[in-house]
């Protein structure tokens, strides 16, 4: 339920269409999901709700696979904490350069 209404809250359909963003997965506590390419070197993002706060927690990330040893391992690109609905959109632009809406 939550992630999606995270989903509703960053544009929905229109934005995996605008962002080429795919592989949306539901947490229990928010939505993660795989960026396209962007301005940074991020390839997912995860948004978890703060219910204490009522606000968003923002993490833009690099994850990469070893093909060899299968390990994975990740890379902080951005966080970014207590963040309101409304700014969502505006703050995924900022960080990626892609834009949500026309």
């Amino acid at each position: 339920m939550i992630a999606k209404t995270i989903l509703q809250q960053i544009g929905g359909h229109r934005f995996a269409a605008m962002t080429g963003s795919h592989n949306f997965i539901n947490l229990s506590n928010g939505l993660r999901m795989s960026l396209s390419r962007n301005k940074t070197s991020a390839n997912r993002l995860e948004i978890i709700y703060d219910e204490g706060a009522d606000l968003y927690n923002l993490r833009f990330y690099r994850q990469s696979i070893n093909h060899k040893t299968f390990e994975v391992t990740t890379k902080d690109i951005k966080k970014i904490d207590g963040v309101y609905c409304d700014m969502l959109e505006d703050i995924f632009t900022d960080v990626t350069g892609l834009y949500t809406r026309f």
